[in-house]
């Protein structure tokens, strides 16, 4: 039953990875388009020669580069603020097994319905919520999707849509119907059985929603009330559910549901930290980034930036003098890249394995840079994690004044010092096999002298090479139990999410020879991790397997 679970978790988990993955992209448009927009930075950094004059707040004769940067913030600012439509869109695509263009259409279709369905309701006479003027809304609880008026669900209505869609879609895309009726069946079926549930559920929605909404509300008041204290335990639970890959499922509340807070901004109301964040970076009126809303961001800049890359040359400076080379070529490319991207499971894997505890200091430590960040007032939003690409974006090019970047640098400082030493004493203290710290006898590699006696006692013979396309999809996919047990390939940023029939089959050791870092198996839930080169393991899989 918990792997059951599970697994549903952490298919859900991955299937908002693809709407997320939106953001980077959405987020440098919006990031570099609004900061060179705004008239208070034209001033502030003497751009009025190629940007244009500022006269009373208001950017006059504004040159080509403007205007082109004026539609850069604009098409980062419509990915925002659609993200309930892209949910609806990207979970049904993700989480349907075949046809998948057509769950991503009925994705669209449902949410559409559902939310005029909605609309109708809050117009017509029946006892319950009724249509709000203009000025009222927020209070009401709605706001405008694409055109209609509806209860303010956020991505939550987005999830709701894409979840029952690939639910129909997986049980009838193959249906076949009497055959006067034969035209309607497959695949047609599923955008007609959509609009009818779709109907369906903007009627329950609308009488059940507005209790939800103020259950979210009262939870999302009861973790802001918690101060400091709050913010610490949100950083500390994040990180915590790293290992397991179910981060997602925790924080995606936060950032984009009235779980994380609303505001009104620009005259529209915005729900969730990530998107009042972004909803103040495209506003020119913004003096200040809210920490209320960017606490649940920010948190991760100081350990990303400064504390793992040092947690990986403490690693380096205790590897044996034998291996030191080939620690050090593993450890700063993981730590280059938790610095440049955010991406840090490749560093925090290596030592997980070999001392959990160790990876429970790091969990206690997240949670407090959440908190001092909170405590400092340093409000740097992220688009979707804390390396150094959003902070130049979203705290030092956006100004000190807004987001008191220049504050984190000494906190990262000390960051860096704790981590480098609390776990150069660690490791040493305990004897800890971190990677350089093998025996003689043993590779080194990002992972454990178990994971490696295991490969041994397996007979798997280590590769003189790394594998690559071809050869290195045929390795993963044996070590999987063969094409025929695997039920679901997918991937997040670092991970292989994948559904198999059978997990006891899987060949942990098998797999971390081909170039993972960790192996996690649930119930016929497993998740691979390898790190940002993922994507492109996955493609070779799907073209070795011949799916799409």
């Amino acid at each position: 039953m918990k792997g059951s679970i599970f697994n549903k978790l952490q298919a859900v988990g991955k299937a908002f990875m693809l709407p997320i993955a939106l953001l980077p992209v959405a987020g440098l448009f919006l990031g570099i388009g609004a900061s060179f927009t705004n008239p208070t930075n034209i001033q502030t950094y003497g751009l009025q020669g190629i940007l244009g004059a500022v006269e009373n707040g208001v950017v006059t004769k504004p040159t080509v580069l403007f205007e082109i940067l004026k539609v850069m913030s604009n098409a980062g600012d419509i990915i925002f603020g659609n993200l309930p439509l892209l949910f609806a869109i990207g979970v049904a695509l993700a989480l349907a097994n075949q046809e998948k263009a057509v769950a991503a259409l009925a994705g669209a279709v449902f949410f559409l319905i559902m939310n005029q369905t909605v609309n109708s309701l809050l117009a017509s006479s029946l006892p319950g919520p009724t249509l709000a003027a203009p000025e009222n809304m927020t209070a009401a609880g709605q706001g405008m999707v694409l055109g209609i008026q509806t209860l303010q669900m956020g991505v939550f209505g987005g999830i709701v849509a894409g979840i029952t869609t690939s639910w129909l879609h997986n049980k009838y895309y193959k249906i076949e119907l009497p055959a006067s009726l034969a035209f309607f069946g497959g695949t047609k079926f599923v955008a007609i059985a959509a609009a009818a549930f779709a109907l369906l559920t903007g009627i329950v929605l609308y009488f059940v929603w507005p209790v939800v909404q103020l259950g979210i509300m009262q939870l999302g008041a009861l973790v802001r009330g918690s101060g400091y204290i709050g913010t610490f335990i949100y950083g500390l639970i994040e990180r915590s559910l790293i290992p397991f890959g179910l981060h997602h499922v925790f924080y995606l509340p936060f950032w984009q549901t009235g779980v994380g807070g609303s505001e009104i901004i620009a005259g529209r109301t915005i729900e969730g930290a990530q998107n009042i964040f972004f909803a103040q970076l495209a506003d020119p009126a913004t003096k200040k980034f809210s920490i209320e809303y960017a606490r649940f961001m920010a948190g991760k800049f100081p350990f990303m930036i400064f504390g793992l890359p040092s947690a990986a040359l403490a690693m380096y400076h205790t590897a044996k003098p034998n291996k030191k080379g080939i620690a050090k070529s593993l450890l700063f490319a993981a730590a280059f890249t938790a610095f440049l991207t955010g991406i840090t499971e490749p560093i925090e894997f290596s030592f997980l394995f070999v001392a959990p505890f160790l990876y429970a200091v790091h969990a206690v430590l997240a949670g407090v840079s959440f908190m001092m960040m909170h405590i400092l007032n340093i409000p740097i939003g992220q688009t979707f994690s804390g390396g150094f690409i959003d902070y130049f974006l979203f705290g030092i090019l956006q100004g000190q004044a807004k987001t008191n970047w220049m504050t984190m640098i000494p906190l990262g400082i000390a960051y860096a010092v704790i981590y480098y030493f609390l776990f150069r004493f660690l490791i040493v203290k305990f004897n800890l096999k971190t990677p350089g710290r093998e025996d003689e006898d043993e590779d080194t590699k990002l992972y454990t002298k178990a994971d490696y006696q295991a490969k041994n006692a397996d007979g798997t013979a280590a590769t003189s090479g790394p594998l690559k396309g071809t050869d290195r999809a045929n390795a993963i996919i044996s070590a999987l139990g063969g094409a025929d047990n695997l039920v679901r390939v997918d991937n997040c940023a670092t991970r292989l999410r994948l559904e198999v029939k059978d997990s006891s089959v899987v060949n942990d050791a098998a797999l971390k020879a081909t170039g993972a870092v960790g192996v996690l198996k649930k119930g016929e839930g497993v998740q691979v991790i390898y790190g940002p080169t993922v994507s492109i393991i996955k493609t070779e899989m799907e073209e070795t397997l011949g799916r799409d």
